[in-house]
């Protein structure tokens, strides 16, 4: 199979992204995403395709920044954001992705009573973020080393943030690296901060709240707050594809 995924000649048809993307559950994506802000997409890129994407880190044309998160106290590692236009595959997954996504995230706002409400099609999402000044892309590709690891954090770029991503880990667990596990925490109102700790296998992604999620307590909905992390990298070298679909300032 030809795993290029240049934007000249992507490897990977819209069409067979989005049936790849349709064929979820989504019904039942929708109630664990409800539950504990995060869900596991088993399998939503094959292994040759983790390594096309994890080839591109070392190909400056495809970036438009370079972040060594040491240099900002994020932690240890680095990452850099894409360039526009997106490598077809990630295109097509952004695409693909954000609609599924689009109607459990107007689900929140309506139950935390945030006004905000998303249109059914990503182009149209992101035509409002130009609009308001948020033009540069935010899918990003991360590596780590030993001794790297990624604070907790929430990837908010501007006023406009859609409130769900999705990260896929591109690297073998166990063979290409060892611990830098994600890890997601939420901060729940007068009680204990509360910790999800979600277990990837190559080509897996995690769809989870970048920022805030309605939790259902006794008297109603409330809303929480969420951060999320990578911890240490043990051995190896550990590669992630981050799908942010708002763009930044």
């Amino acid at each position: 199979m030809n795993t290029s995924i240049s934007t000249s000649a992507p490897a990977f048809t819209e069409n067979s992204i989005e049936a790849r993307v349709d064929a979820y559950d989504w019904p039942s994506l929708a109630r664990e995403l409800d539950g504990f802000g995060c869900v596991v997409l088993p399998k939503l890129l094959a292994p040759d395709e983790c390594a096309a994407v994890s080839g591109l880190y070392s190909e400056e044309r495809h970036f438009r920044n370079h972040i060594i998160m040491a240099r900002h106290g994020f932690g240890r590692g680095e990452y850099r954001y894409f360039n526009y236009p997106l490598p077809g595959l990630l295109s097509g997954l952004r695409t693909a992705l954000y609609p599924h996504l689009a109607g459990i995230a107007n689900r929140w706002n309506e139950r935390m009573g945030v006004a905000e409400r998303y249109p059914d099609e990503h182009a149209a999402f992101l035509r409002q973020c130009h609009e308001a000044g948020q033009r540069r892309p935010t899918p990003l590709l991360l590596q780590y080393v030993p001794g790297d690891f990624n604070c907790l954090h929430q990837d908010l770029y501007g006023e406009l943030a859609f409130p769900i991503q999705v990260a896929t880990l591109l690297s073998e667990p166990g063979q290409d690296f060892t611990g830098g596990e994600f890890v997601l925490t939420e901060q729940r109102p007068r009680m204990q901060s509360r910790v999800e700790v979600v277990s990837l296998r190559q080509g897996d992604a995690v769809a989870f709240a970048v920022h805030n999620r309605p939790a259902q307590g006794t008297k109603g909905s409330h809303r929480v707050n969420l951060r999320h992390g990578v911890s240490r990298v043990r051995s190896g070298m550990r590669h992630t594809v981050g799908i942010i679909f708002h763009d930044a300032r």
